[in-house]
């Protein structure tokens, strides 16, 4: 049987795009009757202090065999030296986005993590990015060679397309984790001078690992009077979820980056229109004709494109017509793991 290990740092089980990116493709190379072992490789990434790393290193240096080892990019961006130490060996680099276009690190912070992930992308066998931005982005700003990178996409679950709602509202529904990166504070001040217009936003995702970034988007829904237009639920069950994605008129998420945009991808899945950012990959994922990108970080395009968007009926029929045909084009996580597994059998 062809065996894989995968090292991932945290808890696999944590609900973000690229922890469900591992999980399915693990998933899937299962059903494709890989042997998947997976390696804990600690909490702290990706700012694990010394004796993390030491830990890190040690584990990795432990994963007996000479098969394919899969590292997640959260850990192996600040684990150069586990990189090096492990140049002889079928290393697959799995990069969602790069470090240091996460949100939030200083200046000298982001200095030191292009230059760890560029050491450690140097020692890889081969590179996975989840888009062709990505992919390109590694290229251009890190020197991985372009022979050397795989893109494998996220695949999209089918799903049935959005009723959406009776009309007197328009509802509005963003999903993604409050952290930083996901501008749901910029949202709220996008939706702000729209009050006069009938909508209510529902926030789906994890409050729990960005105390700032709440407090941000509790106080922009305080301080612009938006109480009972905005609820930000947290985590919800599946079927609450589906429920949600079926009353739905249209998807809003303000990102400042992604290195794909799953969540951008899910909504498409329910044929709903998006209003988004350019930041990233975001473009591959939404076509002109189902949705309306904006620059990150730009509140007055947003606001108006919110507004294009609420306030008129036939556009949104357009553009909900554009995403539902844009859902066919998804990727499966069959079509992934088929990928995934073919650069596996590659590198072995």
């Amino acid at each position: 049987m062809k065996r894989v290990t995968f090292a991932i740092p945290g808890d696999i089980a944590t609900l973000s795009g690229g922890y469900g990116y591992d999980r399915r493709i693990i998933a899937e190379l299962r059903r494709l009757e890989w042997h998947v072992d997976v390696v804990g490789l600690g909490s702290g990434f990706p700012r694990p202090d010394a004796s993390r790393k030491a830990a890190a290193l040690d584990r990795l240096s432990a994963i007996p065999g000479t098969q394919p080892l899969v590292i997640d990019g959260l850990a192996y961006g600040v684990l150069p030296e586990a990189a090096m130490a492990l140049r002889d060996r079928p290393v697959v680099a799995l990069v969602h986005h790069p470090l240091a276009l996460e949100t939030g690190p200083t200046p000298d912070e982001i200095d030191g993590l292009r230059i760890s992930e560029r050491t450690a992308l140097s020692a890889a066998r081969s590179v996975v990015a989840t888009s062709r931005t990505t992919a390109a982005l590694l290229t251009a700003d890190f020197r991985v060679p372009a022979d050397r990178i795989d893109v494998v996409l996220p695949g999209t679950d089918r799903a049935p397309f959005a009723a959406g709602s009776d009309g007197t509202s328009i509802q509005l529904l963003a999903v993604g984790a409050v952290v930083a990166r996901k501008g749901f504070d910029l949202l709220v001040a996008a939706l702000a001078p729209l009050v006069a217009r009938p909508w209510r936003l529902t926030i789906v995702g994890d409050r729990g690992r960005d105390t700032d970034a709440v407090a941000r988007l509790d106080s922009a829904i305080a301080r612009h009077r938006l109480q009972d237009r905005i609820e930000s639920v947290g985590v919800v069950s599946a079927e609450r979820l589906a429920r949600l994605y079926a009353g739905a008129d249209l998807f809003v998420l303000a990102s400042l980056y992604e290195g794909y945009g799953m969540a951008y991808a899910e909504a498409i899945a329910h044929g709903l229109p998006v209003i988004g950012t350019t930041g990233g990959a975001i473009p591959e994922v939404v076509p002109a004709a189902a949705g309306r990108l904006v620059p990150p970080g730009d509140v007055t395009a947003l606001s108006s494109a919110l507004h294009d968007m609420v306030a008129d009926r036939d556009l949104r029929v357009r553009m909900t017509a554009g995403a539902r045909a844009a859902a066919a084009g998804l990727p499966t996580w069959e079509d992934s793991g088929n990928r995934f597994a073919a650069l596996l059998g590659r590198v072995s």
